[in-house]
């Protein structure tokens, strides 16, 4: 298709656009791109004003195709057509809908909610995984399903506000991986990450003073991982140990909430002792062991008091805490690392002997 000038164009969208067949629609929704993207050195808020009301008939008169092809093009445009990009933000076709929904700058919060709380799931998704997403906007998202609420979790441009921290904790109570998301989140507040570790999921979260305070007492121990829950824990704790999130706060979590693979895992990675030995002196009735692992793992003493906590269902006795605290304190961090290879050459042998 030959270029035509601005004024060309103009003309002939004043004259066609009524009663033209589909394919000169095509033609003239062509010429209008064109005119939008290839005018730099005209005012691109007069020309986008000057044909959003051409471009809302044309848009009535073409083909899905030449529609998701429009909402790609103006999408990365910093100055388009507002009332067309509204409609095609609202429109029922995913691959028409979503370009714009992805990128486009010129949607004001108040359309990407209504789009939101009122369209498919793709069309939710693209909104969930643009680079800014404004309060109002997460708030009209939480309501959607959880693959939703996960991808607004997991996007370090989303904003929270009160309400929608509020919507995401009661979803967390019937799904942990929101309530592990969210607390795996960076900027996550305390008081949040408090209601999240103060009850398991599906038991009503309640606020607790701090994330490292020792629970109420148990009814049974944790029970020891199977093969298939270490599986599925390691990938997780590889990459956080990767990108140095395998730290104090992230263990803690797993101690209080009861992740015992994650946490199993958590302190044979940090430690370098094999999972066997970890269950052996999680499961040992003295905390020497323990203490010392912790202690190889670079964990501090909350941290490491959490772990005894709730490693035997029961609350440790004052003595036991004191005790437990006087060898964290002092130990060693190297005499502490190699007492743990030790251990591990000795598991093995003692594996070999059987």
């Amino acid at each position: 298709m030959m270029a035509n000038s601005p004024a060309d164009i103009l003309v002939e969208l004043e004259q066609a656009v009524a009663t033209c067949p589909l394919d000169r629609c095509d033609r003239i929704l062509a010429g209008i791109v064109q005119l939008l993207t290839g005018s730099r050195d005209r005012s691109q808020e007069l020309l986008a004003s000057v044909v959003d009301g051409v471009l809302l008939r044309l848009t009535e008169r073409v083909e899905a195709r030449a529609l998701a092809q429009l909402s790609t093009t103006l999408a990365e445009l910093k100055v388009a057509p507002p009332q067309t990009l509204r409609r095609l933000a609202a429109h029922d076709d995913p691959d028409v809908a979503c370009p714009v929904l992805l990128k486009s700058q010129i949607l004001g919060a108040a359309d990407l909610a209504a789009v939101a709380a009122s369209s498919g799931e793709r069309q939710q998704r693209a909104i969930a995984a643009r680079d800014d997403i404004e309060p109002v906007v997460t708030e009209a998202l939480v309501q959607c399903g959880s693959p939703i609420c996960l991808a607004l979790i997991k996007n370090p441009g989303t904003k929270f506000s009160d309400a929608a921290y509020a919507a995401l904790i009661a979803k967390a109570d019937e799904d942990g991986e929101i309530a592990k998301a969210l607390v795996l989140r960076p900027g996550t507040p305390d008081l949040v990450v408090r209601k999240l570790l103060s009850a398991p999921p599906g038991q009503k979260a309640s606020a607790k003073p701090n994330a490292s305070a020792v629970p109420p007492a148990q009814t049974a121990a944790p029970a020891r991982p199977c093969p298939a829950d270490y599986a599925g824990a390691r990938p997780e704790i590889v990459a956080l140990n990767r990108v140095g999130k395998l730290n104090d706060s992230t263990v803690n979590r797993f101690a209080i909430r009861g992740e015992t693979a994650s946490l199993f895992t958590a302190l044979s990675v940090l430690s370098g002792a094999p999972i066997e030995v970890v269950e052996q002196i999680m499961a040992d009735g003295d905390c020497e062991g323990l203490v010392m692992a912790c202690r190889a793992s670079r964990l501090n003493w909350t941290t490491t008091l959490a772990i005894l906590s709730n490693r035997r269902g029961k609350r440790l006795s004052f003595a036991e805490r004191e005790r437990a605290h006087h060898i964290y304190e002092t130990l060693l961090l190297s005499t502490s690392q190699w007492t743990v290879r030790w251990g591990e050459i000795a598991a093995s042998a003692k594996t070999n002997d059987r």
